[in-house]
């Protein structure tokens, strides 16, 4: 029996508001994105830190789910704490915040008709009263997302290396050169699922050929591309482009800190 996933932008730094309605059904590898989620499940708040490899996460419940998923850098000054405490990571929200705080957060949230909504209220709410995201950061990651190089987006940035990678542990949870890697394979992966034969989808986001992203998808994922479409029930492309039995963004079984689930 499949669920419902939805999404949609917020006006917040780029963030997306996401839900989940229905079984989670079999546990699924979540994969690396580069993002962190505030995540609204079982009647718990959580924070999903930056992956450096895929996580499998069990929840066979039934019910709703619903979450923030912030883009790479923007997290951090909402929370209070650098992405590099979090890597790795899903806590629940009271490691970061205070108890008293977390356990108000959480009764309004079940109070609520609309957790995705009350979810998105606290992140309005906790905005007003830190500083916003580092604008440079943020410049950071979406150069890495365009294709552009660490020592490119080093020089655009003004930083030298060291400087570039201490800020990158606080924004990213990682250096840019592992953020850089992880969005590459995104890049990657939203081309095979169009249907882009993989040598196609390899040199355009960045691989040096297929061998490279092969590599990259089984260090980074623990599969192999081929298990990757299957896991969402597509077939490989096929000379032509042509992609095989779509299998339908809303029918995946999201969340849990990562946009993308192998």
């Amino acid at each position: 029996m499949s669920g419902r996933y939805t999404e949609r932008a917020t006006a917040w730094s780029g963030a997306l508001v996401w839900t989940w309605h229905g079984p989670r059904g079999p546990e699924r590898p979540v994969l690396p994105d580069g993002c962190m989620d505030l995540v609204w499940t079982a009647g718990r708040l959580l924070v999903a830190g930056p992956d450096t490899h895929a996580v499998r996460v069990t929840d066979t419940g039934d019910g709703l789910r619903a979450g923030i998923r912030f883009a790479p850098g923007t997290a951090p000054a909402l929370l209070g704490v650098p992405a590099c405490e979090l890597r790795d990571r899903r806590v629940t929200l009271d490691t970061v915040w205070r108890g008293a705080e977390v356990r108000r957060l959480t009764e309004r949230i079940a109070e609520a008709g609309d957790p995705a909504a009350a979810l998105e209220g606290v992140v309005r709410s906790r905005a007003a009263g830190t500083d916003p995201p580092d604008p440079l950061m943020v410049s950071v990651a979406a150069r890495l997302e365009r294709g552009h190089s660490v020592a490119a987006t080093a020089r655009a940035a003004g930083l030298g290396a060291r400087q570039l990678h201490r800020r990158s542990l606080t924004a990213f949870g990682y250096g840019p050169k592992t953020l850089a890697r992880i969005l590459r394979l995104q890049r990657a992966l939203a081309l095979v699922r169009a249907g882009t034969p993989y040598a196609e989808a390899a040199h355009a986001a960045g691989c040096t050929d297929q061998a490279h992203l092969a590599r990259e998808v089984r260090d980074l994922t623990g599969t192999t591309l081929g298990g990757y479409l299957a896991g969402l029930g597509q077939e490989a492309p096929g000379a032509s482009g042509a992609p095989g039995a779509l299998g339908a963004k809303s029918d995946t079984a999201q969340p849990s800190g990562s946009r993308t689930t192998a």
